[in-house]
């Protein structure tokens, strides 16, 4: 993969589904799934608001746009999240099927990707992910400080 793949534009709207989770108190984190240069698909945490676990943004984007396509096959289609996935999403992109994850942040506690894990190259996975990292990752860290921040003031 080539960062000629990436789009600023979709790394900015996956900021801005951030900033909608931080609105309502949740940790901002925010994703969107493309497919053919359009968005098909956004999430933004809602654990707090869904009383779930499962309720990160990398997943609920996924359901989002496995709804648009009436496929929870999410072929040919890129993730950008503002914030390194943990194993949980990890393991839903692949799932899904994803061609291509971008992501800003990295998340050295919980990050699957290169933090703590590098769970997208292990040889027994039956899909392989490409990935790049540090889009934007200035504009994610500063979200996440803010609301940490917030909670300890």
């Amino acid at each position: 993969m080539k960062n000629s793949d990436f789009s600023i534009e979709h790394m900015m709207i996956a900021i801005e589904c951030a900033k909608k989770a931080y609105s309502k108190d949740e940790v901002p984190v925010g994703a969107v799934i493309v497919r053919d240069g359009k968005i098909i698909g956004k999430g933004w945490n809602t654990i707090l608001e869904n009383q779930s676990v499962s309720a990160h943004a990398e997943i609920n984007a996924i359901n989002v746009a496995s709804s648009y396509l009436k496929n929870y096959r999410l072929v040919n289609c890129d993730i950008y999240t503002t914030l390194e996935p943990c194993h949980m999403c990890a393991k839903a992109i692949v799932d899904a099927r994803i061609r291509n994850l971008f992501f800003g942040a990295l998340e050295p506690k919980t990050g699957a990707i290169v933090s703590t894990d590098s769970f997208l190259d292990h040889p027994h996975l039956n899909h392989r992910v490409n990935y790049e990292y540090g889009f934007m990752k200035n504009e994610s860290i500063k979200l996440l400080m803010s609301f940490f921040k917030s909670k300890r003031d």
